[in-house]
């Protein structure tokens, strides 16, 4: 996952899916060998030369400014998520090393007692820090599990007896997808990161297909439907917040509607 290697393929990936005819540009202006749109075109819409743009989209541009930045994101019609990758893809920091050991702070552990709710802290690679008891009524209990096995896409895309209970498996892949790629940006030269996500990619078709097509996306709130072993079939709204001192820990509580059978499930894991 070389920062300079992806740069260019997110880029290319980002003109691909953009009709040249949806920009301007007469699809039918000379043959074309890939879909999307062209190099020049890009830096035509961008406003900058082609030689740049080539530059840019090669890794050879280290000092881009964000003017120009902001433009390809214009032109290749980027949204937030992906606007905040092309900035990190485009200027790797070179300097940190990866982040320290997986661990969540005495405070952040308390916290999770206190919550009724199925909640988890989790790190930046998807991993599981910590857990109050209604998550391991709800998922599974973590403590029983090897440190490895504690990540929340390994769980839902390489564990069956868990996946096989999340009917859309396929969406929680790409949701893992655009996290992973995300914290890739930010942690070009975390190890334990990349080989976690070889092993997606080798051992989940899911993983693979939405990983070659550079899926790129943050969310913070949804919704998971899964078939509970006990207490049958859920639809359950999650929130995820991050802490400010520590952007790379987040907090995932998961929730449902009051007088709901959800609710009422719920409120059984509390007491489990």
């Amino acid at each position: 996952m070389e920062p300079v290697r992806e740069l260019g393929e997110f880029l290319r990936s980002r003109r691909a899916r953009i009709r040249p005819e949806d920009v301007g540009f007469a699809s039918g202006s000379g043959p074309r060998r890939v879909p999307g749109l062209r190099r020049e075109e890009v830096a035509h819409l961008a406003g900058v030369s082609v030689d740049y743009y080539v530059r840019l989209e090669q890794g050879r541009n280290r000092g881009v400014s964000d003017a120009v930045l902001g433009a390809v994101a214009d032109a290749l019609r980027l949204d937030a998520d992906e606007r905040e990758h092309l900035v990190r893809l485009a200027r790797p920091d070179r300097t940190s090393g990866a982040p320290g050991d997986r661990s969540a702070r005495p405070g952040v552990r308390q916290l999770l007692d206190w919550i009724a709710a199925p909640a988890l802290a989790v790190g930046h690679r998807l991993d599981v820090l910590a857990w109050n008891r209604p998550a391991c009524a709800l998922i599974t209990d973590f403590a029983a599990l090897p440190r490895a096995e504690r990540n929340m896409a390994r769980l839902h895309l390489l564990n069956d007896e868990i996946g096989n209970r999340y009917p859309d498996r396929d969406f929680i892949a790409q949701e893992a997808v655009g996290h992973l790629r995300i914290a890739a940006g930010r942690h070009p030269r975390d190890a334990e990161l990349h080989w976690l996500i070889a092993e997606l990619t080798e051992k989940s078709p899911e993983f693979r297909h939405h990983w070659e097509r550079h899926a790129v996306r943050t969310k913070s709130f949804g919704h998971k439907r899964l078939l509970h072993p006990e207490a049958g079939p859920l639809t359950l709204a999650y929130e995820l917040t991050h802490f400010p001192h520590d952007p790379d820990l987040s907090l995932l509580v998961y929730t449902a509607a009051p007088d709901t059978p959800e609710a009422e499930a719920l409120r059984v894991m509390a007491k489990a």
